[in-house]
């Protein structure tokens, strides 16, 4: 039986959006139903926040 897992979104500002798998922390640039490196079946995407830690960046780079 293979396990359940989710995968979690990570959204960038100047690059494409990475998925992580909660189960093996494997990363791919697009979800599947299943991961290809731990075969875990995927229930669905959550998002992480991790853009606004860019943003503030280009915002110090800008002095705003």
């Amino acid at each position: 039986m293979r396990n359940k897992a989710y995968w979690i979104r990570h959204s960038h500002i100047l690059r494409r959006d990475e998925y992580e798998c909660s189960a093996c922390g494997e990363t791919t640039e697009k979800p599947r139903k299943i991961c290809p490196h731990c075969g875990s079946t995927m229930k669905g995407v959550q998002g992480d926040a991790g853009w606004v830690d860019e943003m503030e960046t280009i915002d110090a780079w800008f002095d705003d």
